[in-house]
């Protein structure tokens, strides 16, 4: 008898394909994503649990699952899951670190460029068939080139937006609770700076902390007021790293030039007020929507709930 499983909501094809040789499964919702007293409702007899970084998975999910053995995170983080309840009950927890760091590495450059050059705002204006023709100056942006980077959070993701700066004879400074060994910081031809100082300094900063009690608002409104006015703000990280509020109010009195924003402080909410602003561009968590990224995210995370099922150690196991 196949192990039966609960999938939080329905998954690309091929990874189905695949646990369906191995498992039961079932999707609690297919075009939606679920509430937690739907999971609640539809896992108490599962074994496994697969879900995405949308589904809170806390103490009140995990006590009502009476047989789960495992839960597979489709996600590199796993903020959305209580780690301590998942140990007190034996049930391993996994993730899907290392396939999206460059497409979000990609992402994050996209946001870059299209704060810098205004690439929406001009988007929008030609459809609207407002182009009437070359401008000396419409819709002026910033330069990259030679410009100052700061990067919040050295780790791969990070490390992988200071190769691609090297390509725009960049300054690269980084912050990070841990400072890089002297031969990667060679690599990467970046120095650290405390916090504060590259807030200040750089031209363009970009977030790839991860989330923690201790990152939480780490760019709090009295960070923000550190940030130059012809900076660029861009946060492909987690949300609730930024005030976003303070970041919208800052925005709107043209206190930071622009920002580029792929997470939000109350996903999938945002502040009303970045809603109106031109100076900030806004997508819908896509850091990692690549297909082939998305695909391998799938199947690993489809892979290492198999794993755990069979009594196995899974290969991407979230330290307890």
């Amino acid at each position: 008898m196949k192990p039966k499983v609960l999938i939080t909501r329905k998954i690309l094809a091929e990874a189905l394909d695949y646990l369906k040789e191995h498992v039961d499964y079932e999707i609690c919702t297919a075009d939606r994503n679920p509430t937690k007293q739907e999971i609640i409702e539809k896992i108490a007899d599962k074994e496994g649990l697969l879900c995405l970084l949308t589904d809170t998975i806390d103490k009140e999910v995990i006590d009502s699952a009476r047989s789960l053995k495992i839960i597979a995170n489709c996600a590199v983080g796993y903020d959305n899951i209580d780690i301590k309840e998942a140990k007190k009950r034996g049930i391993l927890v996994t993730n899907t670190p290392g396939v999206l760091t460059e497409t979000t590495a990609d992402l994050t450059w996209a946001l870059i460029f299209a704060v810098a050059r205004r690439i929406p705002e001009a988007d929008r204006f030609t459809r609207e068939k407002k182009f009437r023709g070359w401008e000396l100056d419409l819709f002026l942006g910033k330069e990259i080139t030679g410009k100052c980077l700061g990067i919040i959070g050295m780790g791969r993701i990070g490390k992988a937006v200071a190769l691609r700066a090297q390509s725009f004879r960049m300054k690269i400074i980084y912050s990070d609770p841990q400072r890089l060994a002297p031969e990667e910081e060679k690599k990467y031809k970046a120095t650290f700076v405390p916090l504060d100082e590259l807030l200040s300094s750089a031209d363009i900063i970009t977030i790839h902390a991860t989330l923690t009690p201790e990152s939480l608002h780490l760019i709090s409104r009295e960070k923000i007021q550190l940030i130059q006015k012809d900076a660029i703000l861009i946060n492909v990280a987690r949300g609730p790293i930024v005030d976003e509020k303070s970041l919208a109010e800052a925005l709107e009195r043209n206190q930071i030039w622009g920002a580029g924003l792929d997470v939000y402080e109350r996903e999938p909410d945002v502040e009303d007020k970045l809603l109106s602003l031109e100076n900030v561009v806004l997508l819908p968590h896509i850091g990692s929507a690549s297909y082939e990224t998305r695909l391998k995210m799938a199947m690993m995370a489809a892979r290492n709930l198999i794993q755990g099922l069979r009594g196995e150690h899974p290969d991407n196991l979230v330290p307890w």
